[in-house]
């Protein structure tokens, strides 16, 4: 489904046809959910911020700028959303929980099919391991596409920001590969 028919079919959501937003979160849903698995670990919380992505889709669509593609606006929901959640965990976590100590949990993956049809399992565990600031610039520009002057917009930071990052994290997953021992070159 292209953009137009999108919009047009999120007008007439935000008029209260349901079948309407019904048809966008179909269109939509399996590249949104991918973007945040990607970025968050709790499965939980991956399917509460997928759910408020579209009620804020939803809720937003008057600030909608058209000269943007709907699946960039979409997007940019999505990582602001993942910023705020990890923003509002962090919180919680500094006030309930300051002396326990924080583990990296393991990620359970239960859809096979968007692990294969992504990218191998040894690259997106390096990916994982990258900080988040590192790892949100590569999901957008190898997952999702977008040229580091969109990413820079998308995240509301300079360009220059966006390529140091991007820079720094190409540099950290050649470092942890070659200590993996692989093969292969991570341009």
């Amino acid at each position: 489904m292209n953009d137009k028919e999108l919009l047009s079919w999120l007008e007439k959501a935000t008029l209260g046809d349901e079948s309407a937003f019904q048809l966008i979160y179909h269109a939509t849903h399996q590249d949104v959910y991918r973007t945040v698995t990607f970025l968050v670990y709790n499965k939980q919380d991956i399917a509460d911020i997928v759910n408020e992505v579209y009620m804020r889709m939803w809720r937003s669509f008057q600030k909608y700028d058209p000269n943007r593609t709907f699946r960039f606006w979409l997007h940019g929901i999505t990582v602001r959303l993942v910023q705020d959640w990890k923003r509002k965990t962090w919180r919680r976590i500094r006030l309930f929980e300051r002396n326990r100590q924080m583990t990296c949990e393991q990620f359970d993956w239960t859809d096979k099919a968007v692990l294969q049809s992504v990218m191998q399992h040894d690259l997106f565990s390096l990916v994982r391991q990258l900080s988040y600031k590192l790892r949100v610039v590569v999901i957008l520009c190898y997952f999702h596409d977008y040229v580091l002057e969109e990413i820079a917009d998308m995240l509301q930071i300079p360009v220059g920001t966006v390529k140091s990052r991007h820079h720094l994290a190409l540099k950290e997953l050649r470092k942890r590969f070659d200590m993996t021992g692989g093969d292969a070159n991570v341009h």
